[in-house]
């Protein structure tokens, strides 16, 4: 399959949180950067033109995602669309999964209506860090409807929770919720597998970890809920989000490179 076109929708997850870059848009570069640099990379060796927008927004529920993302991202005529998005409903208690599936499935049939082709995300398997596993059955629910969707709208699944021999300290950001440069560029290198597009992206290698005693790792714990968990406790508590404020760092196809 070749692309011209590609449009990014989605969360922090796509916005790129946890792979900090201060000279790009928003600060962050992140797996969908990383993808549209080897949609580019071959879309010259084909000698096409290539565009990329990205329309995701940290802190995003998938409603929002739908509503706010998917018709900006069609006026734009892309040819891929990708989306991921239920990472934030999913830790609500109180998420109606049925239903987010339902309108899940009618947003990605208008996409593919239009002709663009579409890759859509499971969760990854939140049983493998200790600090969210608590939601990995409702996550298991979503993801399955997930793959339902994508098989009758013909879409690609990169398919997270079945992706093994993740160490968590390596591949996540210091909030533990956020994939650092090493888990971007992994998902990065599975979207381009996953389509069949051939690149010369590479894997990163892990950060040597010390590995910390006892005492040490409460502390380190006790400093991670200080600098991370107590915030996001404060904004489910007054209705706020790490989102709000923040624009789409590429809002309108251009260039990447």
């Amino acid at each position: 399959m070749t692309f011209s076109k590609y449009v990014a929708l989605g969360d922090s997850f796509t916005e790129g949180v946890g792979d900090a870059d201060p000279t790009r848009p928003n600060g962050v570069r992140g797996w969908a950067d990383r993808f549209a640099e080897g949609l580019a990379a071959r879309a010259a060796v084909e000698g096409r033109p290539f565009g990329y927008a990205n329309l995701a927004i940290r802190g995003r529920k998938l409603p929002a995602i739908i509503d706010e993302q998917v018709d900006a991202g069609l006026a734009l005529g892309p040819d891929l669309v990708s989306i991921h998005g239920g990472g934030n409903d999913v830790l609500r208690p109180k998420v109606d999964i049925d239903a987010l599936a339902a309108s899940y499935d009618e947003a990605i049939a208008r996409i593919t209506a239009t002709g663009a082709h579409v890759v859509m995300f499971t969760i990854a398997d939140p049983g493998l860090n200790g600090v969210i596993k608590v939601i990995r059955g409702r996550t298991a629910i979503f993801n399955e409807w997930v793959r339902e969707i994508a098989e009758n709208r013909g879409a690609t699944v990169v398919d997270m929770w079945r992706i093994r021999g993740w160490k968590v300290a390596e591949v996540m950001d210091d909030d533990r919720l956020h994939l650092n440069a090493v888990g971007h560029q992994a998902i990065a290198i599975a979207a381009l597998d996953a389509l069949g597009v051939p690149h010369a992206l590479e894997p990163i290698p892990p950060a040597d970890l010390p590995v910390l005693s006892a005492r040490a790792q409460r502390a380190a714990d006790l400093a991670w809920a200080r600098t991370h968990l107590a915030p996001w406790v404060k904004r489910r508590v007054t209705g706020r989000s790490s989102g709000d404020g923040v624009e789409p760092k590429r809002p309108v196809l251009m260039p990447i490179g």
